[in-house]
């Protein structure tokens, strides 16, 4: 029981930290072709991150000791769990907790879950879970017969087509299922209405100040390890490897100028291009404006804190500013629209800005859609 507990929650641990990693391009693909992000769908999503990799660590972990283990043999009789549940039945007066019961029972419900998203997130019926249910199913069992492909010298868990059998009819249940959602929840074709604007909420404006956070975090991160191994394997500085020095200033400076690069290009940082937000107007040239949106941003609280003596407190006190202005400007457009004078919108809103590069619309042209109240994010 305790290994089930830890391979469970080893799941949840890795299913938390590649969610971190698609965080970003998850919420650009949601407003995209959805026109927003809501939080039942994220957390569905979430779920079938989590299932996958728990299918992963409870069929192929722990790997045992290649000392210790124990060659076992395979069963190649898809009629073996008739056997077996006639088995259960007559040596017990309660088969649904005979233990061989239970194996088959558990191999059923193990794929539900699979054969429920394809058709909710996926928009897949059931053929297509059953191909994927006995695919998958296919590819377990078979990593299992070769020792995880040749890493262990024989097999040490059985090969069982009866498992193939249950699992792919645990898909197929969980397709079935997943018929009491309504079909305009399912799938992923893009919405009629992704394209027009929705309101500009407090709530939307956070999401674009996390993916920005993550986004600079994860290109620190990648930038760093990236300037690590060209010094061990190309320059072969051993030294400066270990001193770090190089890595910390690199990744320091190249993230945020990413960033500027961005938002003078587009006017619009990571995070407002993945929730389709954009800042525009005000009395400044555009592209000192789009500076001033740049230092007021996550680059400005990223470079705060590497500043020596007070930058730690300093980017703090940013961050703490930045969060209360967020709910206490209009539409929240926060420090950024303080310091740029701009103002916050949905990209998706029509019309233009005289001086920002876009003619102003001709007498006659249709006006923009207005900002629907129908569509709260």
């Amino acid at each position: 029981m305790d290994d089930q507990i830890t391979l469970g929650i080893l799941a949840i641990v890795l299913g938390t930290l590649v969610g971190v990693v698609l965080f970003v391009p998850f919420v650009a693909i949601s407003y995209r072709r959805r026109g927003g992000l809501s939080l039942g769908r994220s957390l569905l999503w979430a779920a079938a991150l989590v299932y996958f990799l728990a299918i992963w660590t409870y069929t192929l972990l722990p790997l045992p000791d290649p000392d210790a283990i124990r060659c076992v043999g395979t069963n190649l009789d898809p009629l073996a769990l008739v056997d077996d549940v006639r088995t259960a039945v007559g040596r017990s007066d309660n088969p649904w907790f005979d233990p061989l019961a239970l194996q088959l029972l558990l191999n059923v419900l193990l794929f539900v879950p699979l054969g429920f998203f394809l058709r909710v997130l996926g928009g897949r019926g059931i053929l297509t879970a059953l191909l994927v249910g006995l695919g998958l199913s296919a590819f377990i069992e078979t990593t299992q017969l070769t020792g995880v492909w040749g890493l262990y010298p024989c097999a040490y868990r059985v090969f069982d087509v009866d498992d193939m059998l249950t699992n792919t009819t645990g898909a197929v249940v969980g397709s079935i299922l997943s018929l009491v959602v309504p079909r305009r929840h399912r799938g992923m074709a893009q919405a009629p209405d992704a394209d027009q604007p929705r309101p500009v909420t407090r709530g939307r404006r956070v999401i674009a100040m996390l993916c920005d956070v993550l986004g600079i975090i994860l290109a620190i991160s990648v930038v760093g390890t990236a300037t690590q191994l060209w010094l061990q394997f190309v320059v072969g500085d051993r030294q400066a490897v270990l001193d770090g020095g190089i890595a910390d200033a690199v990744s320091t400076v190249v993230p945020p100028l990413a960033w500027l690069v961005v938002i003078l290009v587009t006017g619009r940082s990571i995070g407002d291009l993945a929730v389709q937000l954009r800042y525009r107007g005000g009395p400044l040239p555009a592209p000192l404006a789009r500076v001033l949106r740049w230092a007021g941003g996550v680059s400005g609280w990223v470079l705060l804190g590497y500043l020596p003596g007070w930058g730690q407190l300093g980017a703090l006190l940013f961050a703490a500013v930045s969060i209360v202005l967020v709910f206490t400007t209009a539409r929240g457009r926060g420090l950024p629209g303080i310091l740029s004078g701009m103002r916050l919108e949905d990209a998706r809103e029509g019309g233009a800005v005289p001086g920002e590069g876009v003619s102003p619309a001709r007498p006659g042209t249709p006006a923009p859609p207005r900002r629907g109240s129908r569509h709260p994010d």
